[in-house]
This record gives C-alpha cells, sequence and structure tokens, in this order.
C-alpha cells in the first residue's frame, strides 16, 4: 500500500480530504489538484483512502502527528516498536509548513493541452478553448472583442497579475487558438462555453470583464448560469444591451451589418484593414502605432471566417434587454463617447441605466478600443471598481 501526506490548511474545517480518481488515457490516475512544489499523488493511490495532514510546524513532530493519524489500510504490515508506524511503502511526502500546500477534487469539465501543447479546455460539443492564466489571487476573467483574442487583454492581464489577481483571458470559439467548428457561434453557445471555463478552472469571486461583443457573453453567462460565482461585471465599449436597430431601438441599420459580413467574404484581410482606424479612431485624431495595427491585423487573420461573420450576426441580431434584468452584481460600465463602432448612446448609456445600482465611466473623445487607446485609465478604472 502506498500513502501520501500534504501538510494541513489550518483553516480548514477538518483534517482529511478524500483523494480524487479520474481516467487519464484510459487509465486510472490521481485526480487531485496540487499547488506548486507538492509531489503527485503516487500511481494506484486508493480513492477509498484520505490525504491526511499535519498540524505542527515542526518537522519531526509533524511526522510522528501524521504517523499516530494514519489508520492500517487493508494488508498493511503495521510495526509499532518505539511507537513508529511502517508499512511496505511508508510515505510522508512533505514536511513543510502548514499552509503550503493543498488538494482539491478535479474540475467537471476536463483541461487538457491542445495540440501544440497549449492549455485548452473542450466544450460539451468536442471544441476546444485556448485560455491564459495568470498570476494568483481573486480572479478576473476577461471576454474578447470582434475579431480578436485574448491577446487584447494583454496590457490590462500583465497589470493586474502584477498587482496581486488572477487574470484569465480565453479565445473565443472561431478565434485566435481556439477550435473553428462550423457552427455554435450564437450567444447561449458562447457563454456556455464561459460557463465551462469558469467551471474547469473553478473560478469562485470572479469580476467578468467583457470587451464590445464579449459584453455580451459575460451577460448572457449570468442570465443562463447566475451569479453564484461572480463577484462584480464591468462591460467595456460593449454591444449590450442591444446593438442593432429594432422597431424599438434605434442602432445601426441591417444594411450596415449586411455590407459589413460582405466585405469579410469578399477581402477580410483588407476590408479588417480598413477597419483598424474606425476601430482605434486614428481617423478622428486618436494616435497608435503601425505596430498595434499589424498585430490586430494578424490576431484577426487567425479566426475562422466563418465565426467571423457569424458573430457579427449574433451581435448584431442578439437583444440582450431581458438579460439586463438578472444582473445582481456590483456593474461597472465603460464607454467612449466618440465610439464609431459600437455608438455609446444606444448602449453603454442605455446599459448603465438598465442595470440596477450600474457605475457609469464615459471617456470624453474615446474611441471603441478603449483597453488599448486608454490603457492606463481603464486599468485604474478597474482597480479602483474591483477594490471599492
Amino acid at each position: 500500500m502506498i500513502r501520501a501526506v500534504a501538510p494541513l490548511d489550518t483553516a480548514a474545517p477538518s483534517p482529511r480530504f478524500h483523494h480524487a480518481r479520474q481516467k487519464v488515457d484510459g487509465q486510472e490516475a490521481c485526480g487531485c489538484r496540487h499547488l506548486a512544489g507538492q509531489a503527485t499523488c503516487p500511481p494506484g493511490y486508493p480513492a477509498e483512502t484520505s490525504h491526511v495532514f499535519a498540524v505542527s510546524s515542526d518537522p519531526k513532530e509533524r511526522r510522528r502527528e501524521i504517523e499516530a493519524m494514519l489508520p492500517p489500510l487493508p494488508g498493511e504490515a503495521v510495526a509499532t516498536a518505539a511507537g513508529i508506524r511502517t508499512s511496505r511503502v511508508a510515505i510522508v511526502q512533505s514536511v513543510r509548513s502548514p499552509r503550503s500546500l493543498s488538494c482539491a477534487p478535479p474540475p467537471m469539465v476536463k483541461q487538457d493541452k491542445g495540440k501544440q501543447g497549449m492549455p485548452t479546455i473542450k466544450t460539451t460539443d468536442g471544441t476546444e478553448i485556448y485560455y491564459k492564466d495568470w498570476g494568483t489571487g481573486q480572479p478576473i476573467l476577461f471576454s474578447h472583442g470582434w475579431p480578436l483574442s485574448a491577446d487584447m487583454w494583454d496590457a490590462q492581464m500583465l497589470f493586474f497579475a502584477e498587482r496581486g489577481y488572477r487574470t484569465v483571458a480565453f479565445d473565443r470559439r472561431g478565434f485566435g487558438r481556439s477550435g473553428q467548428p462550423w457552427g455554435g457561434y450564437d450567444y447561449d453557445t458562447m457563454a456556455d462555453d464561459i460557463g465551462a471555463l469558469i467551471t474547469a478552472l473553478d473560478l469562485r469571486d470572479v469580476v467578468l470583464v467583457g470587451f464590445s461583443m464579449g459584453g455580451g457573453d459575460v451577460t448572457r453567462y449570468i442570465a443562463r448560469h447566475g451569479s453564484g460565482r461572480v463577484a462584480k461585471l464591468a462591460l467595456v465599449s460593449a454591444v449590450t444591451p442591444i446593438f442593432g436597430k429594432t422597431a424599438d431601438h434605434d442602432g445601426p441599420d441591417k444594411s450596415f451589418f449586411d455590407a459589413l459580413k460582405a466585405g469579410i467574404v469578399k477581402d477580410r484581410a483588407q476590408f479588417l484593414d480598413d477597419f483598424n482606424p474606425i476601430f482605434y479612431g486614428t481617423n478622428k485624431g486618436m494616435s497608435v502605432s503601425q505596430g498595434i495595427f499589424k498585430q490586430t491585423l494578424q490576431i484577426a487573420l487567425m479566426a475562422s471566417i466563418k465565426a467571423t461573420v457569424d458573430c457579427a450576426t449574433a451581435f448584431a441580431e442578439t437583444d440582450f434587454r431581458p438579460d439586463m434584468q438578472t444582473i445582481d452584481v456590483p456593474t461597472l460600465v465603460v464607454h467612449g463617447d466618440a465610439d464609431q463602432v459600437v455608438p455609446f448612446e444606444s448602449t453603454g448609456k442605455l446599459a448603465a441605466e438598465m442595470i440596477r445600482g450600474a457605475a457609469l465611466k464615459v471617456y470624453p473623445g474615446a474611441p471603441h478600443a478603449t483597453a488599448t487607446t486608454h490603457a492606463d485609465r481603464l486599468n485604474a478604472d478597474l482597480l479602483a471598481f474591483i477594490k471599492g
């Protein structure tokens, strides 16, 4: 028999936590989540046996404490000489200080390494979702805009990870390094993808931050899955509560979105290159480098053209006004009043009015791409909001 021992987190209500099992390539394996520095459970470690955690900070005393706590396992030979329990394989894997390590059950959704060794999860329809996971602390989950990827959030992820937060950003299905399925580019499915990621990474007390079309899927996540794991919500230049024109809403006309999709199908690279000045507001006096333009085009062209077109339909036609009523967490709305892509008056302003208790930050003269053009201000405002 093999026994694994780890230190006790003294804040825990019980000294024992059951070992978890999972199948890896068809074989039984340890399903515990070990933190940095902790040895993995030995192969064959029985599911019915518990990890045992010691309280003492003195290594010798803690070892004696552990030995005394261990019950004999079936078939284990136990010697009582000198009061020390022994077995065919007696392992005390760690005598580190309390609180240094812990063990928790495995996530419900399988985490994996993608084809190129990248961190991914697999959704219920088999789509691989790539994600970045930087830092430790309260989690912040960032949802990117169209037609970009998690990389658009680098300035925010670096800023917050350096300040004691866990920052997670993912590539939406069909974009960046995620899988490119033929379908699933509706907000219900994309919100469920976020739900799968939150479950897989066991994110709790998470701050959801959505930019542009990403404001829609974090909002729809709350509407479909509730706010039990959510601490706060931030909508940045978001398409919520409704983007396109309807009988009772004055947004861009359907012909605008039809032309956008036609331009993508005809010559995607040139269309997106021409879109950059509007996105960043350089046609109205804003200044960004040519490097940013090149990076944006590169990121956008990594996406599936099918996803690029279908998501344009999704954010043009989805009405999030019913979702606004489900938001029951503190919310920050940030929008530039010179946004040429998602006009403030028909989106951000209305969202702030519809969400109970929402705070509104309007950036005078700011374009759509506030996460880049106003990164310092946005980071400061998000930090104050999260801390507040």
